[in-house]
């Protein structure tokens, strides 16, 4: 956390960035800022911007609010739990190998990382040696067909495909027409995580 402290004013303004991109997973706009903190003129955001920079709170480059970004955050990174098949299956993960730091994208508790191996994803954009970011399912009930998940077949491991489901049976489809699909009752399947977004490293 940085050590200069904020006025009052300064303090507002923070404390509303980082609950909206807590929220939002991206910053606002000045027009944003300006309706949040009741104010009619982008002067007074902008001047409290510039502080925030100033003081190392946040970093900005002044003209373009979207690239705002928090520093204040005690946020650490999104662990990268290891690989998942995206072809055949493999083994599932078991321990963290690394983080991948989005300290200013995500704040939302509990997302992990997989590197994508394999090519049948490659219809939805997801190739192979991609990083995909995934969301905690608690209970897959609530998913929707076509969702893309990252789920554990027992005995066999985790893959990352399209969920649908089919009366009693869960059926994990590929986005390339080279894959068959896996069918599975749904009592035996473990969905661990739900799609957020692609991480393509260059």
């Amino acid at each position: 956390m940085p050590n200069e402290s904020l006025t009052p004013a300064q303090q507002e303004l923070y404390e509303w960035l980082s609950d909206y991109i807590s929220t939002k997973h991206h910053s606002p706009s000045i027009r944003q800022m300006m309706q949040g903190m009741g104010l009619r003129s982008p002067a007074p955001i902008q001047s409290r911007l510039r502080h925030l920079q100033e003081k190392g709170w946040i970093k900005w480059q002044e003209g373009q609010a979207r690239t705002l970004q928090l520093i204040g955050d005690s946020f650490s990174g999104v662990p990268v739990l290891g690989a998942i098949a995206a072809g055949g299956l493999v083994e599932t993960f078991d321990d963290v190998q690394e983080t991948l730091d989005l300290t200013s994208v995500l704040k939302t508790r509990g997302i992990f990382a997989l590197t994508v191996n394999g090519d049948s994803m490659v219809d939805s954009c997801i190739a192979d040696g991609d990083i995909v970011l995934m969301e905690p399912v608690s209970d897959c009930s609530g998913l929707r067909n076509g969702t893309v998940v990252s789920a554990l077949v027992p005995g066999s491991g985790t893959t990352l495909k399209h969920f649908y489901r089919k009366g009693s049976k869960v059926i994990l489809e590929a986005a390339n027409p080279a894959y068959d699909p896996i069918e599975i009752d749904s009592e035996f399947l473990e969905v661990q995580g739900k799609l957020l977004a692609v991480w393509r490293q260059a």
